[in-house]
């Protein structure tokens, strides 16, 4: 059994106009996943739409990835895309060399309640493919594999990796697996990853007791051991749950904002290539 290592409640800040719940770095946990934040935001019809949310910025070296539970997002970057995904969907950037892009509020925000929350997972991409060019990959809800419990009480999305034989359609340059749960009140469901995997369970609502011992509630988050392959999740009340899981990548960090790169002299590359202009523009219209 993969046994919980600690529970975390992590602590707020703020990203743009999004409230954060920040649950990640955690020394304990830094390869392959290196940062996890849980945003809500509302929408504020005294402020224009294309300014809300949060604006360009760049990246180096990792995945940044958007995991959409209500509302939406617009992506934009400076590789050219210009591109919404509503709730259920994912927004998977490659950053690679460099990438900048903005994360705003779409135009239709009201028609889907005002409301706009999601998971904004950081991966670590290993060496070979740090400087590889950037990619965009989004992912509808509709285009999202879905594996269902037989008592129909707990549905997962899978953008990445594989759950019982479902594979997810986003490409990876290492083994990772990412679910975005829902599950009823008394539903059952268990999991199993190998081993040595880094595995994280994340509550965004309700109350889910782990291997009929453990429980995480509403914005905490279980990080897990590397002793054992399964483990079991009983929800106490409906809830919105997030499962990762990846093989760690023994290289060292360096990071510094928004580039994670092996070293210092790297990340000291990374700024002077984006004050260079070497990771594009973007001009929001």
């Amino acid at each position: 059994m993969k046994t919980v290592y600690k529970i975390l409640n992590g602590h707020s800040t703020n990203v743009g106009s999004i409230k954060v719940q920040e649950l990640l770095p955690d020394e304990h946990f830094e390869n392959p996943f290196l940062l996890f934040h849980h945003g809500v935001a509302v929408a504020d019809k005294n402020i224009p739409i294309h300014l809300q949310g949060v604006g360009p910025h760049p990246h180096r070296g990792f995945s940044a990835i958007s995991f959409i539970y209500k509302g939406g997002v617009h992506h934009r970057d400076s590789r050219g895309n210009d591109h919404v995904v509503y709730a259920g969907g994912t927004q998977w950037t490659h950053a690679g060399m460099g990438i900048i892009h903005s994360e705003r509020v779409p135009e239709d925000i009201f028609e889907f309640g005002g409301k706009q929350e999601l998971l904004q997972v950081w991966v670590n991409t290993p060496a070979a493919h740090k400087m590889d060019q950037p990619h965009y990959y989004p992912a509808s809800a509709e285009e999202t594999p879905i594996v269902k419990s037989d008592d129909g009480l707990t549905t997962i999305r899978i953008p990445a990796g594989e759950l019982n034989g479902v594979k997810g359609i986003i490409p990876t340059f290492t083994q990772i697996n990412t679910f975005m749960g829902e599950i009823k009140k008394g539903g059952t469901f268990e999991f199993s990853f190998p081993s040595n995997h880094q595995t994280i369970f994340y509550v965004l609502e309700g109350n889910v007791l782990i291997n009929k011992e453990s429980t995480v509630q509403s914005k905490q988050m279980a990080l897990f051991n590397e002793d054992g392959e399964t483990f079991s999740i009983k929800a106490d009340t409906d809830s919105l749950f997030y499962v990762g899981s990846g093989e760690p990548i023994n290289e060292p960090v360096a990071a510094h904002g928004p580039f994670v790169m092996n070293t210092q002299t790297e990340i000291m590359q990374a700024f002077k290539d984006y004050q260079m202009g070497k990771m594009g523009v973007l001009i929001e219209e």
